[in-house]
């Protein structure tokens, strides 16, 4: 990982947190995109390195992922990780009767479209430098069905569909 420039969304807590520390541990430039401003700044603060910043970044709106992909580009030189990990949840419903339709799209958005928009915005900076590597982070749920909102499941398997499309591109 040593030199290497990673940019985590949904960086600022669970895996993503997790992710980051790791990576600089490593020897990694990291950029933290996320919404959650606060544990982003606390996660940089903490490591108290100038390897790791962080970026406000709704990934369901693309001037934000574009911004936060420019930013790594311009802050470090350059990008070789894109690691799509933001996601939620949604609603705890398990019922598709009781499902709610603006839920079920908001969580689309976040684990599906806003991996599209990661992917999108890096690969216009990875093709050209022939390098790089875009990842995401599924789901044993996009596996396996057992007692998750029908929203979570789906996105999920729209994931490693999209991460499969991608891999032949």
């Amino acid at each position: 990982m040593d030199g290497k420039v990673a940019l985590i969304t949904g960086g600022a807590s669970g895996l993503g947190e997790c992710t980051a520390k790791l990576f600089v541990k490593n020897g990694a430039k990291v950029l933290i995109a996320d919404i959650q401003d606060e544990l982003g700044r606390s996660v940089c603060q903490e490591l108290g390195t100038e390897n790791i910043s962080y970026v406000h970044c709704d990934v369901t709106c693309e001037s934000d992922v574009e911004n936060a992909v420019n930013l790594a580009v311009s802050k470090y030189g350059k990008l070789d990780i894109m690691f799509n990990n933001a996601g939620i949840p949604g609603d705890n419903e398990v019922r598709v009767t009781h499902a709610g339709t603006e839920d079920f799209k908001r969580v689309f958005d976040v684990n599906v479209f806003g991996g599209f928009l990661g992917a999108k915005y890096a690969a216009r900076v990875m093709v050209p430098a022939k390098k790089g590597c875009i990842l995401f982070t599924a789901s044993l749920a996009s596996k396996i069905s057992f007692g998750l909102p029908h929203a979570y499941k789906a996105s999920k398997h729209a994931v490693a569909g999209l991460t499969k499309s991608l891999s032949v591109e």
